[in-house]
């Protein structure tokens, strides 16, 4: 390398240094505010959990009173709901006389 093309090179480094400056200060804004949106999506994702836990609490303590509070048996509730549809598919409860093709 000679002189001359020494003397070149030198303003060129000059010059690049303020653009390489420029440049760490835009990536590292841009990286700053990737961690921000990050952190308000999971704030945000993390409020919803939230809300979605505190309706499944009430929901439990809601199935918690009916089962303790009001004594109820639940097989016999059960069971009352399997007759009940025994029922309806036999066709109880249709008036005498009356055929489906009449219905219809």
């Amino acid at each position: 390398m000679d002189a001359g093309s020494f003397v070149f090179l030198i303003p060129i480094v000059a010059m690049m240094i303020p653009i390489v400056a420029i440049w760490t200060k835009h990536q590292q804004k841009m990286a700053e505010m990737q961690v921000g949106a990050t952190a308000e999506q999971t704030a945000e994702k993390a409020a919803q959990y939230v809300g979605q836990i505190q309706r499944l609490e009430d929901r439990v303590q809601v199935l918690e009173r009916i089962v303790t509070d009001r004594g109820y048996d639940i097989a016999t509730q059960i069971e009352a709901l399997r007759d009940q549809r025994r029922v309806d598919e036999l066709g109880a409860g249709v008036p005498l006389g009356i055929d489906k093709k009449e219905r219809v």
